[in-house]
């Protein structure tokens, strides 16, 4: 079954640790509209998908249709590294787990050098 609008709203919300309360007044809606949007299949204006797309970061594509390519497109500019995560989402889960671990691990290391110098 396809997400709905409202509920991608709703997962990116949580995923992004942001209260409904906060996100209606980032996109200038009141919170009962919001509630509207993500529980009663209410479309939002051009206009208001736009600020949710922009205070998520991803298209107005991917919050109406859920393309997760486009969301990727929007986000790694670099596409040499937007193919290695793609081929990266096909694989076993139990390969991208070990390759979410190495760039967890890279990126610490990162953040460690970046704290000592």
């Amino acid at each position: 079954m396809t997400m709905k609008l409202g509920s991608r709203m709703q997962q990116l919300r949580k995923d992004n640790n942001i209260t409904q309360a906060t996100l209606a007044k980032q996109i200038q809606i009141s919170l009962p509209q919001l509630v509207r949007y993500e529980t009663k299949d209410v479309q939002p204006t051009a206009e208001t998908l736009n600020r949710i797309a922009n205070v998520f970061g991803v298209s107005m594509d991917f919050l109406v249709n859920g393309k997760l390519d486009e969301k990727a497109k929007n986000s790694i500019h670099n596409a040499e590294l937007l193919r290695q995560f793609i081929a990266v989402e096909n694989m076993e889960e139990d390969d991208k787990s070990v390759i979410s671990k190495l760039i967890d691990a890279f990126i610490t290391k990162k953040q460690i050098q970046k704290l000592a110098s």
